[in-house]
Protein backbone atom coordinates (compact mmCIF):
# COMPACT_ATOMS: atom_id res chain seq x y z
CA UNK A 1 0.00 0.00 0.00
CA UNK A 2 2.81 2.37 0.91
CA UNK A 3 4.59 1.53 -2.34
CA UNK A 4 1.43 2.31 -4.32
CA UNK A 5 0.96 5.65 -2.55
CA UNK A 6 4.62 6.48 -3.13
CA UNK A 7 4.27 5.68 -6.82
CA UNK A 8 1.13 7.79 -7.17
CA UNK A 9 2.76 10.69 -5.33
CA UNK A 10 5.52 10.77 -7.93
CA UNK A 11 2.92 11.46 -10.59
CA UNK A 12 2.51 15.02 -9.36
CA UNK A 13 -0.56 17.11 -8.52
CA UNK A 14 -2.57 15.93 -11.53
CA UNK A 15 -2.55 12.38 -10.17
CA UNK A 16 -3.91 13.83 -6.93
CA UNK A 17 -6.70 15.51 -8.86
CA UNK A 18 -7.46 12.25 -10.66
CA UNK A 19 -7.64 10.39 -7.35
CA UNK A 20 -10.22 12.88 -6.08
CA UNK A 21 -12.20 12.56 -9.33
CA UNK A 22 -12.00 8.78 -9.06
CA UNK A 23 -13.44 8.78 -5.54
CA UNK A 24 -16.22 11.11 -6.69
CA UNK A 25 -16.94 8.88 -9.68
CA UNK A 26 -17.10 5.74 -7.54
CA UNK A 27 -19.49 7.49 -5.15
CA UNK A 28 -21.80 8.39 -8.04
CA UNK A 29 -21.67 4.84 -9.39
CA UNK A 30 -22.66 3.37 -6.01
CA UNK A 31 -25.47 5.92 -5.66
CA UNK A 32 -26.85 5.06 -9.10
CA UNK A 33 -26.62 1.32 -8.44
CA UNK A 34 -28.70 1.79 -5.29
CA UNK A 35 -31.15 4.01 -7.16
CA UNK A 36 -31.68 1.48 -9.96
CA UNK A 37 -32.16 -1.45 -7.62
CA UNK A 38 -35.63 -2.88 -8.13
CA UNK A 39 -36.67 -0.34 -10.77
CA UNK A 40 -38.01 -3.06 -13.09
CA UNK A 41 -39.54 -5.28 -10.43
CA UNK A 42 -43.24 -5.72 -9.65
CA UNK A 43 -44.46 -7.51 -12.79
CA UNK A 44 -46.72 -9.80 -10.76
CA UNK A 45 -48.45 -6.93 -8.96
CA UNK A 46 -49.00 -5.09 -12.24
CA UNK A 47 -50.49 -8.17 -13.87
CA UNK A 48 -52.90 -8.45 -10.95
CA UNK A 49 -53.74 -4.75 -11.33
CA UNK A 50 -54.59 -5.17 -15.02
CA UNK A 51 -56.87 -8.09 -14.20
CA UNK A 52 -58.67 -6.11 -11.49
CA UNK A 53 -59.02 -3.08 -13.75
CA UNK A 54 -60.50 -5.18 -16.55
CA UNK A 55 -63.16 -6.45 -14.09
CA UNK A 56 -64.03 -2.89 -13.08
CA UNK A 57 -62.32 -2.99 -9.67
CA UNK A 58 -60.39 0.26 -10.04
CA UNK A 59 -59.77 0.71 -6.32
CA UNK A 60 -58.34 -2.78 -6.02
CA UNK A 61 -56.18 -2.27 -9.10
CA UNK A 62 -54.72 0.93 -7.67
CA UNK A 63 -54.06 -0.74 -4.32
CA UNK A 64 -52.19 -3.53 -6.15
CA UNK A 65 -49.56 -1.09 -7.41
CA UNK A 66 -49.60 1.47 -4.57
CA UNK A 67 -47.01 -0.48 -2.61
CA UNK A 68 -44.56 -0.64 -5.50
CA UNK A 69 -41.71 1.83 -5.41
CA UNK A 70 -40.56 1.52 -9.00
CA UNK A 71 -41.00 4.28 -11.61
CA UNK A 72 -43.17 1.88 -13.63
CA UNK A 73 -45.54 1.45 -10.68
CA UNK A 74 -45.71 5.20 -10.09
CA UNK A 75 -46.51 5.88 -13.74
CA UNK A 76 -49.14 3.15 -13.81
CA UNK A 77 -50.74 4.54 -10.65
CA UNK A 78 -50.75 8.03 -12.18
CA UNK A 79 -52.48 6.68 -15.29
CA UNK A 80 -55.06 4.88 -13.15
CA UNK A 81 -55.72 8.03 -11.15
CA UNK A 82 -56.19 10.03 -14.35
CA UNK A 83 -58.58 7.51 -15.87
CA UNK A 84 -60.53 7.22 -12.64
CA UNK A 85 -60.87 11.02 -12.56
CA UNK A 86 -62.31 10.92 -16.07
CA UNK A 87 -59.31 12.33 -17.91
CA UNK A 88 -59.12 11.25 -21.53
CA UNK A 89 -57.22 12.02 -24.72
CA UNK A 90 -54.90 15.02 -24.74
CA UNK A 91 -55.40 15.95 -21.09
CA UNK A 92 -54.37 12.49 -19.92
CA UNK A 93 -51.47 12.31 -22.39
CA UNK A 94 -50.14 15.69 -21.24
CA UNK A 95 -50.29 14.72 -17.58
CA UNK A 96 -48.60 11.37 -18.15
CA UNK A 97 -45.94 12.93 -20.37
CA UNK A 98 -45.10 15.42 -17.63
CA UNK A 99 -44.89 12.70 -15.00
CA UNK A 100 -42.86 10.46 -17.28
CA UNK A 101 -40.38 13.23 -18.04
CA UNK A 102 -39.99 13.87 -14.32
CA UNK A 103 -39.24 10.20 -13.67
CA UNK A 104 -36.70 10.05 -16.50
CA UNK A 105 -35.04 13.25 -15.27
CA UNK A 106 -34.52 11.75 -11.83
CA UNK A 107 -33.24 8.47 -13.29
CA UNK A 108 -30.83 10.28 -15.64
CA UNK A 109 -29.34 12.48 -12.92
CA UNK A 110 -25.53 12.27 -12.65
CA UNK A 111 -25.15 10.14 -15.79
CA UNK A 112 -23.93 13.22 -17.67
CA UNK A 113 -21.44 13.81 -14.85
CA UNK A 114 -20.03 10.31 -15.31
CA UNK A 115 -19.79 10.91 -19.06
CA UNK A 116 -17.91 14.15 -18.38
CA UNK A 117 -15.52 12.35 -16.03
CA UNK A 118 -14.91 9.70 -18.68
CA UNK A 119 -14.11 12.44 -21.19
CA UNK A 120 -11.86 14.73 -19.15
CA UNK A 121 -9.89 12.13 -17.16
CA UNK A 122 -7.76 10.93 -20.13
CA UNK A 123 -7.19 14.58 -21.10
CA UNK A 124 -5.97 15.37 -17.59
CA UNK A 125 -3.74 12.32 -17.75
CA UNK A 126 -2.35 13.45 -21.08
CA UNK A 127 -1.74 16.94 -19.71
CA UNK A 128 0.16 15.43 -16.80
CA UNK A 129 2.25 13.35 -19.19
CA UNK A 130 3.13 16.37 -21.34
CA UNK A 131 4.09 18.42 -18.29
CA UNK A 132 6.10 15.49 -16.94
CA UNK A 133 7.96 15.06 -20.23
CA UNK A 134 8.77 18.76 -20.30
CA UNK A 135 10.16 18.50 -16.79
CA UNK A 136 12.13 15.36 -17.66
CA UNK A 137 13.80 17.01 -20.65
CA UNK A 138 14.51 20.13 -18.59
CA UNK A 139 16.31 17.94 -16.06
CA UNK A 140 18.16 16.26 -18.93
CA UNK A 141 19.22 19.62 -20.31
CA UNK A 142 20.43 20.84 -16.91
CA UNK A 143 22.40 17.64 -16.36
CA UNK A 144 24.42 18.34 -19.54
CA UNK A 145 27.26 15.86 -19.70
CA UNK A 146 26.13 14.02 -16.57
CA UNK A 147 22.89 12.90 -18.24
CA UNK A 148 22.24 9.17 -18.61
CA UNK A 149 19.49 6.88 -19.78
CA UNK A 150 18.28 6.08 -16.26
CA UNK A 151 17.62 9.77 -15.54
CA UNK A 152 15.52 10.13 -18.69
CA UNK A 153 13.71 6.83 -18.11
CA UNK A 154 12.73 7.84 -14.57
CA UNK A 155 11.25 11.10 -15.82
CA UNK A 156 9.36 9.39 -18.64
CA UNK A 157 7.73 6.68 -16.51
CA UNK A 158 6.63 9.23 -13.95
CA UNK A 159 5.09 11.28 -16.75
CA UNK A 160 3.32 8.28 -18.27
CA UNK A 161 1.90 7.44 -14.85
CA UNK A 162 -0.64 10.27 -15.21
CA UNK A 163 -1.90 8.88 -18.52
CA UNK A 164 -2.43 5.48 -16.92
CA UNK A 165 -4.19 7.10 -13.97
CA UNK A 166 -6.46 9.05 -16.31
CA UNK A 167 -7.47 5.88 -18.15
CA UNK A 168 -8.07 4.00 -14.91
CA UNK A 169 -10.49 6.74 -13.85
CA UNK A 170 -12.15 7.12 -17.26
CA UNK A 171 -12.86 3.49 -18.14
CA UNK A 172 -15.16 2.61 -15.17
CA UNK A 173 -16.95 5.95 -15.52
CA UNK A 174 -17.57 5.38 -19.24
CA UNK A 175 -18.81 1.82 -18.71
CA UNK A 176 -21.09 2.88 -15.84
CA UNK A 177 -22.53 5.83 -17.79
CA UNK A 178 -23.32 3.59 -20.76
CA UNK A 179 -24.95 0.88 -18.62
CA UNK A 180 -26.97 3.41 -16.63
CA UNK A 181 -28.18 5.14 -19.80
CA UNK A 182 -29.26 1.76 -21.17
CA UNK A 183 -31.11 1.07 -17.91
CA UNK A 184 -32.95 4.38 -18.18
CA UNK A 185 -34.03 3.46 -21.72
CA UNK A 186 -35.35 0.11 -20.49
CA UNK A 187 -37.28 1.73 -17.66
CA UNK A 188 -38.72 4.35 -20.02
CA UNK A 189 -39.89 1.61 -22.38
CA UNK A 190 -41.40 -0.33 -19.46
CA UNK A 191 -43.31 2.78 -18.29
CA UNK A 192 -44.69 3.42 -21.77
CA UNK A 193 -45.66 -0.22 -22.16
CA UNK A 194 -47.39 -0.34 -18.77
CA UNK A 195 -49.43 2.79 -19.42
CA UNK A 196 -50.29 1.70 -22.97
CA UNK A 197 -51.52 -1.66 -21.74
CA UNK A 198 -53.66 -0.05 -19.05
CA UNK A 199 -55.31 2.25 -21.60
CA UNK A 200 -55.94 -0.73 -23.89
CA UNK A 201 -57.52 -2.69 -21.02
CA UNK A 202 -59.64 0.34 -20.09
CA UNK A 203 -60.88 0.75 -23.67
CA UNK A 204 -61.86 -2.92 -23.89
CA UNK A 205 -64.24 -2.39 -20.99
CA UNK A 206 -66.16 0.35 -22.83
Amino acid sequence: MEALLSTLTRGGPIVGVLIVISLFSLTLIVMKLLQFRGTLSGDRQREAAYALWSRGDRVGAMKAVEGGGSPVDRMLLAAMSGLRAGHQGGALDTELEWRGNSEVEVLSRHIRTLELIAMISPLLGLLGTVLGMIHAFQELALAEGAANASLLAAGIWQALLTTAAGLVVAIPAAIAASLFASRVDRITTAMERAVGRLIAVDRQRH
